[in-house]
């Protein structure tokens, strides 16, 4: 049985990393494992959305994951997240990130053709038998997916004992109260992870176990602090909170760059953190952005005063 309460907490999603020229940067990859050591995160998503999985090569994905476990072992919590176009690319980073020790591994359904359930479902026990060791957490993200958790699906996948939880960033916050008492029933341990930054207050009162979000790194002392609040049953509090970081959510989003380029400038601005850019097509940072990069940065200091 796992010991779901590694993942109780909260869990930035990993930033891709490079270098000058575009290509994945080990230094840069150690650098931002050692700064989530320091802000003292439960752990860390690694290979998602916000680690540009789709426009990485297996290779580059295995790599990622190499140097990150090299820093992180014994310090963070681990969740890879080895979902390809492909069932045998998928197997291949899924033994790779068993052999390295990982705490879990996850996965998006795949994308593109929409196929049946049943071969959904295929794809994903593929996937975990590939890491038979390892705990499997589901990744509902239907929005940009394409493909939505039901209940029928979830309770199939539930018959494999690896599967432990799921991350779930559709925005009714209902899911999360539905997988979790699905997941749950027999006394079985499960954990369900609020994925919409925006609602995580709402997420954690549903019975979320914890967040896995991918713009906490911009701000994880905030994200902390909400934790804290909204555990703690200081609610108009947290309320306030997550209309703080909400607002700065915007801000990240309101430059023409990519969300993900935003937030990486901020992190060299308010950090000294250089991590690259982000990989074409998404669209890097640019000076006409400044101004609009400056307002997060401010909305960011100015709720650090307010709350930390």
């Amino acid at each position: 049985m796992s010991d779901i309460t590694r993942y109780q907490g909260v869990i930035p999603a990993f930033y891709a990393c490079y270098g000058e020229k575009g290509e994945v940067s080990g230094k840069a990859v150690d650098a931002l494992t050692e700064y989530f050591v320091k802000k003292g995160v439960k752990g860390i998503y690694v290979g998602g959305s916000s680690g540009e999985c789709i426009y990485q090569s297996v290779a580059e994905r295995k790599a990622v994951l190499e140097h990150v476990m090299d820093a992180a072992r014994g310090k963070l919590t681990v969740i890879a997240h080895v979902a390809c176009n492909n069932t045998r690319d998928s197997q291949e980073l899924a033994r790779h990130a068993e052999k390295l020790g990982v705490d879990a591994i996850a996965s998006i359904p795949p994308i593109y053709f929409h196929l049946p359930e049943y071969a959904v479902a295929g794809y994903w026990n593929d996937i975990s038998a590939a890491a038979p060791n390892t705990d499997f957490i589901i990744y509902n993200i239907p929005q940009l997916a394409g493909v939505a958790l039901t209940m029928p699906l979830l309770r199939e996948m539930l018959k494999n004992p690896r599967v432990v939880g799921v991350k779930n960033s559709s925005m009714p916050v209902q899911d999360i109260q539905m997988f979790k008492d699905e997941g749950t029933k027999g006394g079985r341990d499960f954990v369900v992870f609020n994925g919409p930054d925006e609602q995580l207050i709402s997420g954690l009162v549903m019975g979320a176990d914890g967040g896995i979000g991918g713009t906490y790194g911009a701000m994880p002392e905030l994200i902390l602090k909400l934790w804290t609040l909204t555990k703690g049953g200081k609610l108009d509090e947290a309320r306030q909170l997550q209309y703080d970081v909400d607002n700065i959510i915007y801000a990240l989003c309101a430059p023409k760059c990519n969300m993900y380029a935003s937030i990486k400038e901020v992190l060299r601005r308010r950090e000294g953190l250089d991590i690259g850019g982000v990989r074409a097509p998404l669209a890097n940072y640019a000076a006409e952005d400044g101004e609009k990069i400056a307002q997060a940065v401010k909305l960011i200091d100015e709720a650090m005063k307010r709350w930390c």
